[in-house]
């Protein structure tokens, strides 16, 4: 049972995470057909994580998951979600253009004390109305979004205490970030469905996938229930919730550092999600394959069958106990994965490409997870995430242009560039999230959550929106959308890289001077 309700807990997010990223693989549309500028993009983008921020949602989610336990906040992270997505998809909709709304939002909503003086106002006058209602609803999604984020984080140590926690986190960090696969994939697909162009059918799709996410909560909620009166426990009131506990928190120098570590990587990796494909298209050459055997609908369901398969065997090897199945498995993966490079290649696609992006994420993070169980070497993989991260955009940023003139030899390192950024992906959370029920009490475990994910909204909410910026600030006004120098940007990703790395080291020297047993195996610390 507790592995359905893993699974249950990762299709949920796998709903989530598919969202998130929902226009960032037609950025390019939304700048030719709703008029949004890429500071625009960035700002909506941005917008997600805003409330959270600023008015400390996270913090609050995280106190509302200790007291009212994990089932409830499941379900109503599930509502808040729904809610944002039907904003959003009303922002994007035909049916905005030209209503009293819209008009209402050109003449408001263009200022914002003291956010419009510092230049990161999620509302700007120079921002389309479309826009500024896409920010509000994301706005309203991301507090749900990242209160699942932690509910379900919650709900594995709940579930899986004692026994397998750490393989069931890389469980469910691989199986949701399939979501950013399909959305990669799929959110181009439907906006050009049928050869007529709309940018809202995408959205459309993500809404309905949220409504079966509320739907698998409320499974869940019988589930967690059903546990709780067979255990003759009450959801997480063995030590109660007290606010003063928050100061265990407040005075924890190590929690602080792991939790500033996290927003700078995250910082460097979810947003350039927005951006990537985009980068693709502009440094990549690619040629017109319409009307082509490549062109055909029926491809793209077999890549994504592809994508399926490499997923499946690579996960499922992580169970197998003969070396020579599991060797077996990962072989398959690895030629599924080739074929699916090769069909990429064939469709000249620039969203195909990035969409490898989570499959390297999807095979080793459980792999990871075991072995921080067995091994530990915590800050290990957070200094080789990190590292990792430097060296994939210092490349995209220098080397892939290097090879525009050559498509066999761009792809091919796009490609590996790409799955090296998906495996240093794996490395961070796959390491770091099983580490911190260690580092913090119980009782307080959902707000020590809260506050990690606080931290990582800052980045998230911040460094879209300067990724936008800086592209408007280094390209002239009437570059095309697809022409664009992404090099400035990239620089900044990776400077984060190398501040993650600073303090990864003085992580690793603290944990050997004081034995807090971070670089233990989990079971032994």
């Amino acid at each position: 049972m507790r592995w359905t309700a893993l699974i249950l807990l990762a299709f949920a997010m796998f709903g989530a995470y598919l969202f998130v990223d929902i226009l960032a693989p037609i950025k390019d549309l939304l700048q030719e057909y709703r008029g949004w500028s890429s500071s625009a993009f960035g700002a909506e983008e941005g917008a997600e994580t805003f409330l959270n921020v600023y008015i400390c949602f996270l913090i609050l989610a995280g106190i509302i998951l200790d007291k009212i336990g994990i089932r409830y906040t499941a379900v109503l992270s599930g509502i808040v979600m729904f809610a944002g997505a039907c904003i959003k998809y009303y922002a994007v909709s035909d049916g905005f253009i030209g209503s009293n709304l819209e008009i209402w939002l050109i003449e408001n909503l263009n200022y914002l004390p003291g956010f419009h003086e510092l230049g990161v106002s999620p509302f700007t006058r120079e921002m389309p109305a479309s826009a500024k209602l896409a920010s509000i609803g994301f706005m309203i999604f991301g507090c749900g979004c990242e209160m699942a984020g932690i509910t379900v984080s919650r709900g594995i140590v709940k579930w899986f205490k004692g026994s397998d926690m750490p393989l069931a986190m890389g469980v469910q960090v691989a199986l949701a970030r399939l979501g950013v696969s399909t959305c990669v994939i799929f959110s181009p697909y439907f906006a050009r469905l049928g050869g007529e162009i709309s940018v809202s059918r995408p959205v459309a799709a993500g809404v309905v996938l949220l409504l079966i996410t509320l739907i698998i909560f409320l499974v869940y909620f019988l589930m967690d229930y059903t546990l709780d009166k067979q255990t003759a426990e009450e959801d997480e009131k063995e030590d109660e919730f007290k606010l003063r506990d928050l100061g265990k928190l407040a005075t924890s120098g190590t929690f602080w550092t792991v939790a500033l570590l996290c927003m700078l990587y995250y910082s460097a990796v979810n947003p350039f999600q927005k951006y990537a494909i985009n980068l693709l298209q502009c440094t990549l050459s690619f040629s017109d394959v319409a009307g082509g055997f490549w062109a055909q609908q029926w491809v793209i369901y077999l890549q994504y069958a592809i994508t399926l398969v490499v997923a499946a065997l690579s996960c499922v090897s992580n169970f197998i106990k003969s070396k020579k199945m599991e060797y077996l498995l990962n072989s398959l993966a690895i030629v599924f994965l080739i074929s699916y490079c090769y069909i990429g290649y064939c469709r000249q696609s620039a969203e195909e490409v990035f969409a490898v992006f989570p499959i390297l994420a999807v095979a080793i993070t459980p792999r990871l997870g075991k072995i921080v169980g067995t091994h530990g070497k915590i800050v290990t993989m957070l200094i080789l995430g990190s590292l990792l991260l430097i060296v994939c955009h210092l490349s995209f940023a220098f080397l892939l242009p290097m090879c525009k003139g050559s498509v066999a030899i761009g792809y091919t390192v796009a490609y590996l560039t790409i799955l090296l950024l998906g495996a240093s992906f794996s490395l961070v959370p796959a390491s770091l999230w099983p580490a911190v029920p260690k580092l913090v009490d119980k009782n307080v475990l959902g707000s020590a959550y809260a506050v990690i994910f606080w931290l990582q909204n800052f980045g998230l909410w911040l460094f879209p929106m300067l990724y936008g910026k800086l592209l408007d600030v280094t390209n002239p006004k009437n570059t095309a959308a697809t022409a664009l120098d992404h090099t400035v940007p990239l620089l900044m990703f990776a400077g984060l890289g190398l501040a993650a790395i600073l303090l990864a080291i003085i992580l690793k020297v603290v944990d050997k001077k004081r034995g807090l047993g971070l670089e233990s195996p989990l079971a032994k610390a």
